[in-house]
């Protein structure tokens, strides 16, 4: 199988590492395979394409997309290396408001798989940064929400400390006050 595929501390949340073939001439990798990622639960559809470009301190996040137009997204850094952080914001779950951060770089390749459910953010710990990320549902302004980054209830462990942010991205709620439409729905069966 071309990926491995790693649970993170969070149920939902997964990191996958692709396998990649590399000789003199550079290299080659698979970033994304339907039927293995649905064999390791990953079963969007996924529908949406976006790439973003940075510069070192700027953050983008908390982002999500209310139901019906909830994004799952897979998110890699093609240049330059990110710290990303997704936060369970499934209202009942027992990990709600927990969050859970990778580093994603153009080295190691890897990709992190981020639930529709979960809030999504980056900051950009190189000069600059270029972000792909595959999402399962079209991007909706009429859905769009988001937590403050800097939510002291959610103590996220930021590497810097004043970042650069979007007007927008300075005016979000915290989590407690956030206009979030998801439920924890535990799942049963064999």
């Amino acid at each position: 199988m071309p990926f491995s595929f790693k649970q993170l501390q969070i149920p939902g949340l997964v990191l996958i590492e692709p396998r990649v073939f590399e000789d003199g001439r550079g290299f080659f990798m698979e970033t994304y395979k339907a039927p293995d990622f649905a064999a390791a639960g990953i079963r969007g559809n996924f529908v949406q394409e976006n790439h973003s470009r940075s510069t070192k301190g700027v953050l983008r996040g908390l982002h999500y997309q209310n139901p019906p137009s909830a994004q799952g997204k897979l998110v890699r850094a093609v240049r330059g290396e990110i710290f990303d952080v997704a936060v369970d914001i499934r209202k009942g779950s027992p990990t709600w408001g927990k969050w859970a951060s990778v580093i994603l770089s153009e080295e190691n390749k890897r990709i992190l798989y981020v639930p529709g459910d979960f809030a999504h953010g980056f900051c950009v710990l190189s000069e600059i940064a270029e972000v792909i990320y595959k999402t399962t549902s079209i991007y909706s302004p009429e859905s769009e929400a988001g937590i403050i980054w800097n939510d002291a209830g959610l103590n996220i462990e930021w590497p810097i400390k004043e970042p650069v942010l979007s007007e927008r991205d300075r005016k979000w709620p915290t989590l407690q006050n956030a206009d979030i439409r998801f439920r924890y729905r535990q799942k049963t069966g064999c």
